[in-house]
């Protein structure tokens, strides 16, 4: 029976709250609502939707994810890493096509927190992970580059060709428009730690747009643009889901599902790492999902955990998810509020805050670290790298994933060694060493050491074509063997076949619980014989014995 968890994060925390803690959540929630109103409004406008498409994705998921997550301080809402894979869905199937992808990948987000997925996307190997990140970062820079200089030109899809246009058209920069995003760019670099209370963003945004009104700079704004932000409740939509939708959105849905996980997931763990705590990733992929499949609803777009967004909350005094539902309530009085003022902000200052975004979520640290120790998970990670930002996201993570998986099974495969010992040639002392042992003539031993999988099961047929007598009887020590797979079971009775022809009798000695499990159900025990299993490599050598004396 499926018992499915659900258990938001917010009940616990509801138990032992107080006064105190909700001043301090108070205090967080206006600060990282603050923090993003600006990210918010950018991350929607480089997604190809609108500013207030950000707004409300941020407004609505946001309130979603805190009140039915499983983190005490996870912030979600639009996010960086979204923007390249949202923009192409735009391109390609129009916003309606966005909000049915996001809708699928909300349903399976839900499934994989009853299901009970989890925990299994921390198994994805950080060189994958950084080599998108970094990816994407490079992605989000080059796409921002137009609006930082002011170009009026049409941007291709792929990032290379974006950046070749941007460089071949350098010499129709706007000044003020650059001008502006310098100044943005200053501002968010420049500004001092000690008012970090007060957000550089804001700040810079503020700025900026009060000097473009000041002296009547010809720049793009979002009024200019979008014609503003409206002031009102968004309109309920329905999306319209077909069958024909349904078979061209289910891989970019899996791939916003995908990507949404293990971004939660991994902002989860930074900030369960800040304020010693365990998230519930379950719960966690359930709010997500709740969230996304709700957001098409009021045109908004696809949301995930925010990493600077939450480690801003902890910061700021964040105790429980009360913060995350304030940010929400904070960016919807904002919107309300400042909707009139917003059509006066300058793209080229938006640009700049993402530039910024881009640099602090590229993992370029890792490049350097990862060239100097192992060549093959650099290589992973450049491959992955190299192939988010020349083709797109879903080719990267399905190529890194599997090069991971190749060097994995390598890796194993290495480990796994499978020799003949002899008393004379076993350089292995104490209880398991046969230096000391009476083996019978007639009698080989071979050891085996580590998982015997499909990678390694080969080794077994290589070792034991290196002897051409036929012995009478072989014993595999198998007391280092921790696991057995199909393919390694199928060795052993390829093996057992083989010398069964030739007359000679399989021994196994020292069998570990799960290969055990794995021979039972088989029906191996019974090919080989019970009395053939012996517990260790004693037991073997009697057993040998007995079998080799006169009748």
């Amino acid at each position: 029976m499926l018992v499915i968890p659900f258990r938001p994060k917010l009940l616990e925390c509801l138990h032992s709250y107080d006064r105190a803690t909700f001043f301090a959540d108070l205090a967080a929630g206006v600060t990282v609502g603050v923090v993003a109103l600006p990210l918010a409004i950018g991350f929607g406008i480089a997604s190809g939707v609108t500013p207030a498409q950000g707004l409300w994705t941020a407004i609505v998921a946001g309130f979603l994810i805190s009140l039915l997550g499983g983190s005490k301080v996870q912030v979600g809402g639009p996010t960086g890493a979204f923007v390249p894979l949202l923009a192409g869905i735009v391109v390609g199937y129009g916003y309606g096509g966005l909000a049915v992808a996001t809708l699928m990948a909300g349903v399976m987000l839900v499934l994989m927190g009853v299901f009970r997925l989890g925990n299994l996307i921390k198994f994805i190997p950080y060189p994958v992970t950084a080599g998108f990140t970094s990816g994407i970062a490079v992605i989000i820079a080059v796409g921002q580059l137009k609006e930082f200089l002011g170009l009026e030109v049409v941007l291709p899809r792929h990032t290379p060709q974006q950046f070749w246009v941007v460089i071949s058209n350098l010499a129709l920069t706007s000044l003020p428009t650059l001008a502006i995003g310098a100044i943005a760019l200053l501002i968010l670099l420049g500004w001092p730690k000690k008012w970090r209370y007060v957000p550089s963003s804001i700040v810079a945004v503020v700025v900026t747009t009060a000097a473009v009104a000041a002296l009547g700079l010809n720049v793009q704004t979002i009024g200019s643009k979008f014609g503003g932000i409206p002031r009102g409740l968004p309109e309920l939509t329905m999306p319209k889901l077909t069958f024909e939708d349904f078979n061209h959105l289910l891989i970019p849905a899996f791939t916003i599902a995908m990507l949404g996980a293990i971004e939660s997931l991994l902002s989860a763990i930074v900030a369960d790492g800040m304020i010693e705590d365990r998230h519930n990733s379950n719960q966690e992929l359930i709010g997500q999902g709740l969230a996304n499949i709700v957001c098409p609803f009021v045109g908004g777009i696809s949301a995930t955990g925010a990493i600077a967004r939450t480690a801003t909350n902890i910061r700021s005094g964040a105790r429980t998810p009360v913060a995350g539902i304030i940010h929400a309530m904070t960016l919807l009085v904002l919107m309300m509020l400042a909707a009139p003022l917003a059509k006066f902000i300058p793209l080229a200052s938006l640009s700049a805050v993402l530039l910024i975004v881009a640099w602090r979520m590229g993992e370029w640290d890792t490049f350097i670290e990862l060239s100097h120790s192992t060549k093959s998970d650099f290589g992973v990670m450049l491959t992955t790298f190299a192939l988010t930002v020349v083709f797109d996201l879903t080719v990267a993570v399905g190529a890194g994933l599997l090069m991971a998986a190749v060097l994995f099974i390598r890796r194993m495969e290495e480990i796994t060694q499978i020799r003949l010992v002899t008393p004379k040639t076993d350089l292995e002392v104490g209880a398991g060493s046969i230096r000391d042992k009476q083996v019978p003539p007639g009698v080989l031993v071979y050891r085996i050491e580590g998982p015997f999988f499909f990678g390694a099961a080969e080794k077994l047929e290589n070792a034991l074509a290196r002897h051409s007598e036929v012995p009478k009887i072989v014993i595999f020590r198998m007391r280092n063997v921790p696991a057995v797979d199909a393919t390694g079971l199928h060795a052993l009775e390829v093996v057992l076949e083989k010398f069964h022809r030739k007359g000679t009798q399989l021994l196994l000695s020292g069998v570990q619980p799960q290969p055990m499990k794995v021979l039972y159900k088989a029906g191996f025990v019974d090919k080989i014989g019970l009395d053939n299993i012996c517990a260790n490599l004693d037991v073997a050598l009697h057993r040998a014995h007995d079998i080799l004396a006169p009748k």
